[in-house]
């Protein structure tokens, strides 16, 4: 058990930051995803 609980200590903090970082650059992942996209429908013209 408190080998457990040294683990989740250890690598708790890491994770929390990982997944904040990752939902924090989701969201700038979809607008240059759409603007990706809307320049190739642009450049089609």
């Amino acid at each position: 058990m408190e080998s457990w609980l040294s683990f989740v200590s250890d690598v708790g903090f890491p994770v929390v930051v990982t997944l904040y970082l990752l939902h924090r650059i989701e969201g700038k992942l979809d607008t240059l995803n759409h603007s990706i996209l809307s320049l190739a429908e642009r450049m089609q013209r």
